[in-house]
C-alpha cells in the first residue's frame, strides 16, 4: 500500500467514524450538540475530500474543545485514539516535505502496535486476567448489553481461562505480525474481528471503527520496511 493511499483511506474510514459517533450525539442528547453537529460537517467533508489540510486541523480543535467540554476523553480509548490518528495526520498535511510527512505516518503505525502490546501486558500483570476470573465478572456483572445465554459463560471458568489466554497471548505478540505481509494481514483481521465482538456483545463500536482507521498506516509501514530493506 502506498503513501498516499494509505493517508486517504486514514482519513475516510476516520470521517466515517466521527459521523456515525456524531449523529449519535446529535440525535439523543443536549449536551456539547453543536460541537457535535460541527464535527459531523467537518467528517463529511473529510470523507468527500474537500479542504483535507484544513478539515483535519479543524477537526483535531473541535477534538481539543470535547477535551475541555468533557473534562477529558469521556469515551476513554476510543478518543484517544481519534486524537493521536488526527495529530499525526495533521503533521502529514503540515510537514514540510515527503520524509517528515512519512515519519508522522510512521508514528502513528508504532503507536497501533503499542496498543496491543501494551494491553496484552496490563493483562499480563494482572492476576485476574490470568486466571479467568476478569472475564468471568465482564460477563456475569457488566452493565453491557450481554445476552443472558453469553451470561452463562460465567459459569464456565476454563473456557475463560483459555480465553483470556487467548486474547493475552494475541495482544503481545502483535508487535511481530509485521514480520511478512501475510502474518500482519492475518493479525489485522483477527484484531478487527476482536474489535468487532467487542462492538457485537459489549456495544464497543467507536473502538471498532477508529481503531479500523489506524490499520492502513500499519500496512504501509510494513511494506516501507522492506522496500528500505531490500534496496
Amino acid at each position: 500500500m502506498n503513501f498516499e493511499l494509505a493517508v486517504r483511506l486514514t482519513e475516510v474510514i476516520m470521517g466515517l467514524a466521527f459521523a456515525q459517533q456524531s449523529l449519535e450525539h446529535i440525535r439523543v442528547a443536549v449536551n456539547g450538540r453543536l460541537l457535535f453537529i460541527a464535527r459531523f460537517v467537518l467528517a463529511i467533508l473529510l470523507v468527500i475530500g474537500l479542504q483535507s489540510s484544513l478539515i483535519i486541523v479543524l477537526l483535531l480543535f473541535i477534538g481539543f474543545a470535547m477535551l475541555h467540554r468533557f473534562d477529558g476523553p469521556y469515551n476513554g480509548g476510543a478518543d484517544r485514539m481519534s486524537l493521536l490518528i488526527l495529530s499525526c495526520l495533521a503533521c502529514v498535511h503540515l510537514a514540510p516535505d515527503l520524509y517528515w510527512k512519512e515519519i508522522a505516518f510512521a508514528y502513528l503505525a508504532a503507536q497501533l502496535m503499542l496498543s496491543y502490546f501494551i494491553s496484552g501486558w496490563v493483562k499480563l500483570i494482572n492476576a485476574e486476567w490470568r486466571n479467568g476470573r476478569a472475564l468471568c465478572d465482564v460477563f456475569e456483572f457488566s452493565a453491557y448489553p450481554v445476552s443472558e445465554s453469553l451470561r452463562g459463560l460465567a459459569a464456565s471458568p476454563r473456557v475463560l481461562f483459555v480465553m483470556s489466554w487467548i486474547v493475552i497471548l494475541f495482544e503481545l505478540l502483535f508487535p511481530l505480525s509485521i514480520m511478512s505481509e501475510a502474518t500482519l494481514l492475518v493479525a489485522l483481521i483477527l484484531a478487527g474481528g476482536f474489535h468487532f465482538a467487542n462492538a457485537f456483545l459489549f456495544g464497543l463500536n467507536r473502538f471498532f471503527w477508529i481503531w479500523i482507521a489506524a490499520y492502513p498506516s500499519i500496512l504501509w509501514f510494513q511494506q516501507r520496511i522492506f522496500d528500505t530493506i531490500s534496496v
